[in-house]
């Protein structure tokens, strides 16, 4: 199924890095940025993430809550995390449930890996609703930041 802008988002219960359960439909009231990513502690994810870190007050200014997903375990989510100072949630989808309620899952990846999920990013305001959508089939590139931001801010 493909998310698009103005679709409900789904619900999702995941466990973070810090072994703490996080229900999308509690963020309600506040916008989310959801980030899916294939892996922790490559070069592309860490970037990305970096990026996201030390942007961070840009996301507060505009009463974002940024939360990014992948099919690594809570460990080693939790050092990734630790390793890299992030200063936002982990939220481990081991089960790849949730990258498959987004539509954000390589049935194949490279090495032959499979359930691995694709970089994605979704803004969903405080109602709920999906207001911005990307899903990237190669791995390599990053989602549209200032798309993101100029979304959020019409939200606000």
């Amino acid at each position: 199924m493909l998310l698009k802008p103005g679709d409900v988002a789904p619900d999702f219960t995941l466990v973070t890095s810090n072994k703490e359960k996080v229900t999308l439909s509690e963020y309600r009231d506040k916008n989310v940025v959801l980030l899916f990513f294939p892996f922790a502690f490559t070069g592309v994810c860490t970037a990305e993430l970096c990026s996201v870190r030390d942007n961070m007050q840009a996301y507060n200014d505009l009463n974002a809550e940024v939360m990014a997903i992948s099919v690594d375990s809570i460990f080693t989510l939790a050092k990734f995390r630790e390793e890299q100072g992030y200063n936002f949630r982990l939220l481990s989808d081991f089960n790849k449930e949730v990258s498959t309620l987004y539509g954000c899952l390589y049935e194949v990846f490279g090495q032959g890996m499979r359930g691995v999920s694709k970089r994605s990013a979704f803004v969903i305001d405080g109602q709920g609703i999906i207001r911005y959508a990307e899903v990237l089939e190669n791995a390599g590139e990053v989602p549209d930041f200032n798309a993101i931001n100029e979304t959020l801010k019409t939200l606000n």
